[in-house]
């Protein structure tokens, strides 16, 4: 019996849900889970950076079961299933959970972002991991340049870092994301989760909207997150300024107990292994 984890990535989808699922993966580590990314380069950042030690690419959540044996057991992530594959998760799983709705949300790797006492970049800008329509280059082609970091996503263009240099001051590789986001005091991102991540750092994190993107607005009320209303860059970036220099505090607590989770898991695996050696 074998645990897997599936997280919906991709170029015009992001990194979000691998950063949940790696997060999970750490926990149940003894377990020996295997995680599924729809996108090949989404496993490779999580084994590299994350901490994961087996992933596989499968490239839509139905195809699963072309890798998975009946009675395993599967945490996910994705949008993909209607109710029909819902039940059929159910009928092939011994176990499974979706994450947003048996597993809730923050989920952040306390290990990975611990507290930084001395960041050592003053601020970031962190626009995502994609952006497909190259929305963050429209934004700033008329801008004036920054005294800003811009943390580059793990699916921006080749070659765009040549460009973003008319705008700030310091580019940043996307293979230096995890400590980018230990080590920048004040940090300006779409991401809901990297904001999370950056919180656990101790840090102070601002959000924004993007156009192509949805926020979790109940988890941003929950923690007090401040998030930017704005007309263009230039005007996003003074209102950044401005707000990071009477900062809110805010308490965050990664308040999962993923205790029963490990033991539903360790119970259905020993029943199984009990049941195929009698």
């Amino acid at each position: 019996m074998q645990v897997y984890l599936y997280a919906k990535s991709g170029h015009t989808v992001g990194l979000e849900a691998t950063k949940r699922c790696a997060t999970i993966a750490n926990v149940l580590k003894d377990f020996n889970p295997i995680l599924c990314t729809s996108d090949f380069r989404a496993g490779a950042f999580a084994k590299e950076h994350l901490g994961v030690k087996k992933y596989v690419n499968v490239d839509v959540l139905r195809n699963l079961t072309n890798l998975m044996q009946r009675n395993d057991i599967l945490i996910y992530e994705s949008e993909e299933e209607n109710e029909q594959m819902q039940q059929e998760i159910k009928n092939f799983c011994s176990l499974s959970y979706k994450i947003g709705i048996d597993i809730q949300k923050p989920i952040v790797d306390n290990f990975i972002y611990s507290k930084i006492d001395t960041p050592t970049i003053e601020k970031t800008l962190f626009f995502g991991d994609d952006d497909y329509e190259n929305l963050l280059i429209e934004m700033t082609k008329d801008s004036k340049k920054f005294d800003l970091s811009l943390l580059m996503g793990h699916y921006f263009f080749l070659g765009n870092e040549k460009i973003f240099k008319n705008n700030f001051t310091n580019i940043i590789d996307e293979e230096e994301y995890v400590q980018t986001i230990q080590n920048s005091k004040y940090l300006l991102t779409s991401s809901l989760q990297t904001a999370l991540e950056s919180l656990a750092c101790g840090n102070k994190p601002v959000l924004f909207q993007r156009r192509d993107k949805q926020l979790d607005h109940e988890l941003i009320n929950k923690f007090s997150l401040p998030i930017i209303e704005y007309s263009d860059f230039e005007d996003l970036i003074n209102k950044f300024e401005n707000l990071i220099k009477s900062y809110p505090n805010i308490n965050f607590d990664e308040s999962n107990n993923y205790e029963n989770i490990i033991l539903e898991i360790k119970e259905k695996i020993e029943l199984f292994n009990k049941l195929t050696q009698s």
